[in-house]
């Protein structure tokens, strides 16, 4: 376990965690900001990409786990990012739909939040955004983050706005 708080903990993802995270990546509606839902080989890509992250840097999207239930529902966690020529550390949040709006994406983002700024001694936190998720722009808000740029991505052949959000230690 990387992280504890009142109703989960993080910890880094595994190979079982596949049929968890495909529950997340594979589905159509929690995956509208990355134009579409994965297939196998792209959420296997994921977590490799994740494990990868683990090695070389100690930290990247961890598995959320609610603790009532042991069920991973979600990730989050730290990754550097490119904004504005520089490699930013960036809080990311994803999860199942089904646990959405209880509070569980702000309760682990506040959490890692505290990790960058305790554990890295980080002295700024990003989370970019696609500019039409307003849930989790209300995520980052609730996080202590402020607008403070934007940008625009092109994935999967397509032009992407997204607005940079930001806070200090």
């Amino acid at each position: 376990m990387i992280i504890e708080t009142a109703r989960l903990y993080l910890r880094e993802l595994q190979q079982s965690d596949l049929d968890s995270l495909s529950k997340i990546l594979q589905d159509e509606q929690t995956m509208v900001a990355y134009e579409g839902a994965f297939d196998d080989t792209e959420v296997q890509s994921w977590l490799e990409k994740q494990l990868d992250n683990y090695r070389r840097e100690s930290f990247g999207l961890w598995a959320v786990v609610l603790k009532e239930t042991n069920e991973m529902i979600g990730q989050c966690g730290l990754t550097w990012q490119d904004f504005a020529g520089q490699k930013v550390l960036e809080i990311g949040y994803l999860f199942q739909r089904a646990f959405w709006h209880h509070g569980y994406a702000i309760e682990a983002a506040e959490a890692c939040k505290k990790y960058a700024f305790e554990q890295l001694n980080a002295e700024e936190v990003f989370s970019i955004i696609r500019d039409t998720n307003t849930a989790s722009q209300k995520v980052a808000e609730r996080n202590g983050m402020t607008r403070s740029g934007e940008f625009v991505k092109h994935y999967r052949g397509v032009t992407m706005p997204h607005y940079v959000y930001s806070v200090k230690k």
